[in-house]
């Protein structure tokens, strides 16, 4: 039989322990343990962007009408199919962000839009400026479904990759370019923008750890950001079987007055064809 001195010290101990416990599980709650960025991002990317769209739904990008200035000679015309329309497909449309304002400006396009996101493509269906004589969108993870199953092959003008191809693994960039190529004319063209090496995003990242491969980041909502350099892009694409036909990194500084935070943001532009052509007189006349 224990003595009470005995007992008395086991008592303690335990009182001792809970205690510690109890320290640690509100540590724990007002500190979280930091989650170290790994591949579970981007292998759930479905989840993260999901989760997105339904926290933000259309009111976190803007609308891109910086696209009739950049490219508008590309949108415009005739090419005597689909009733006289130009088709463009829009990879990673979110909820229209893109689609919408060109449509305002060319309404004589049509779109295929689509989303690894089906809450986005919800949200785009649901936007009032939608019209299913103008756009054809669906939900598609075009690392892993083929678009020739959707649509026909080698049918599509333009397509646009705004901000979409550096949320996906660097991995999975080839996949999705040759899955492009088989849907595009062989006089199409894709039209790039998105994020550049140096941007002020990827230095925030950079300092938070937040890596996962070389120029490949998570950010805190779990979604993924990848930075170009221009060797990159077009190595990239050369290796899809595409041409550079036209390629520049645009930086811009922009005041957050509320945080008192000067950006710098960098951006980089592409054109890039499945054939050797050069650019329409129009446009290396505008340059």
């Amino acid at each position: 039989m224990s003595s009470p001195l005995a007992l008395l010290q086991t008592l303690q101990r335990h009182s001792l322990l809970r205690s510690t416990v109890a320290v640690r599980r509100r540590h724990h709650r007002s500190h979280p343990t930091a989650v170290r960025p790994s591949l579970h991002f981007p292998n759930n990317a479905l989840k993260y962007w999901d989760n997105f769209y339904r926290r933000h739904q259309d009111k976190f990008f803007k609308d891109r009408h910086y696209l009739e200035k950049d490219w508008g000679q590309y949108f415009s015309g005739d090419i005597g199919s689909c009733n006289g329309k130009k088709i463009v497909l829009e990879v990673g449309c979110g909820a229209g962000n893109t689609i919408f304002p060109l449509l305002a400006s060319f309404p004589e396009l049509y779109i295929h839009a689509c989303d690894l996101s089906p809450h986005a493509i919800k949200l785009l269906k649901s936007h009032a400026d939608h019209k299913e004589t103008q756009v054809n969108a669906f939900v598609c993870d075009v690392t892993e479904e083929d678009l020739c199953d959707r649509l026909a092959p080698s049918s599509v003008d333009i397509v646009t990759l705004i901000f979409m191809l550096s949320a996906v693994l660097p991995s999975e960039m080839p996949k999705i370019l040759q899955n492009i190529r088989g849907v595009l004319k062989p006089d199409g063209c894709i039209l790039f923008r998105d994020y550049a090496f140096g941007d002020f995003a990827q230095v925030k990242l950079k300092e938070k750890d937040r890596m996962i491969t070389e120029n490949f980041y998570v950010r805190g909502d779990g979604t993924c950001s990848f930075y170009f350099t221009e060797d990159f892009l077009s190595n990239l694409f050369l290796g899809a079987g595409f041409f550079t036909a036209d390629m520049s990194i645009y930086q811009k500084q922009v005041e957050n007055r509320l945080r008192n935070v000067t950006m710098d943001r960098c951006w980089i532009r592409g054109i890039f064809t499945k054939q050797d052509c050069r650019l329409p007189d129009s446009v290396l006349a505008s340059k």
